[in-house]
């Protein structure tokens, strides 16, 4: 059932941005959980979002206002809004008046929006938007002294965690293998805190054949490269070569079995994280938070 409503809005200046004078909100409320308006938010895999068939109509789907405002700061275009009721002149009016206004907003009572789920984590929004375009590795490069390299890292939940320290700790960029999950995934998205929207990355092309052709475009745009690794060569993470280069590239690899041998070959230096207790390994993502302070932050970048 729609329902089109007219809400006024002062232009005072909130946490997501500049309220508009005069919206028309495009507001259609849903008491069915099996409506087709929403199948984007409950219905559609993950890959069925991404759409390789059709690229120009993949989306993603952005949780929490938080979230949300940080996509639409980064350029993000929305498609639909899905939200409880109470919140479209609530915590939602804000973002909504940053948006054209024929973009539909579903609004729906939280008995129909618990059978979502995860619903409880999105603090009661969502917004589907379509996937940006993305840039090359030269484009996300320019200008960078320490960017992230992540090797097959398959858990979503380690992917928004490492995106957040990059972006709390100063790393200028993050890049992908290709086998890696995706960064736009719904919680790697949650997890990050939106921090996907605000550190550049892109993955490597596919015709640059990782690690032999990705190591070598890194080089060609003056990096050296850093493998985190437990090896009889490897240097402590505080070794003052590290913290003298110019441009570093820290190389980080997949769960469990970390980097490919024959990624540690191609690199400069092979690094380590000193442990206690016979502690031998970190998470991924715990090992990216030390490496990022270590080599970023202390390596004279500025907090911001």
């Amino acid at each position: 059932m729609r329902n089109k409503n007219s809400i006024g809005a002062d232009d005072s200046v909130g946490p997501y941005g500049r309220k508009q004078e005069d919206t028309t909100m495009d507001l259609r409320e849903i008491t069915d959980f099996n409506a087709p308006e929403l199948d984007v938010y409950a219905r559609l895999t993950e890959n069925q979002l991404v759409n390789r068939a059709d690229p120009a109509n993949a989306l993603f789907i952005a949780e929490s206002p938080l979230v949300i405002g940080r996509a639409l700061d980064a350029g993000c275009v929305p498609v639909s809004f899905l939200m409880e009721r109470k919140h479209v002149e609530g915590k939602a009016a804000e973002l909504l008046a940053r948006c054209p206004a024929d973009i539909p907003v579903y609004a729906a009572p939280l008995e129909v929006l618990e059978q979502l789920t995860g619903f409880k984590l999105t603090r009661g929004m969502l917004c589907a938007m379509r996937r940006p375009k993305l840039p090359t590795v030269e484009q996300v490069c320019a200008g960078a002294r320490r960017v992230a390299v992540l090797e097959n890292v398959m858990n979503p939940t380690n992917i928004g965690a490492i995106f957040r320290s990059a972006a709390a700790l100063n790393m200028d960029a993050v890049l992908l293998s290709t086998q890696g999950s995706d960064p736009l995934y719904r919680r790697a998205v949650r997890v990050s805190m939106g921090t996907v929207f605000q550190v550049p990355w892109t993955y490597f092309p596919e015709d640059a054949a990782w690690p032999e052709g990705g190591m070598a475009l890194l080089r060609r745009l003056g990096f050296q490269t850093a493998a985190m690794a437990l090896r009889d060569d490897s240097l402590s993470i505080d070794d003052p070569r590290l913290l003298a280069e110019d441009k570093l590239a820290v190389v980080l690899g997949t769960e469990g079995d970390g980097l490919a041998a024959a990624t540690i070959a191609h690199c400069d230096y092979t690094v380590r994280i000193p442990m206690a207790h016979g502690v031998d390994s970190l998470n991924v993502a715990a090992a990216s938070a030390v490496a990022f302070y270590q080599l970023g932050l202390m390596s004279g970048g500025a907090p911001t």
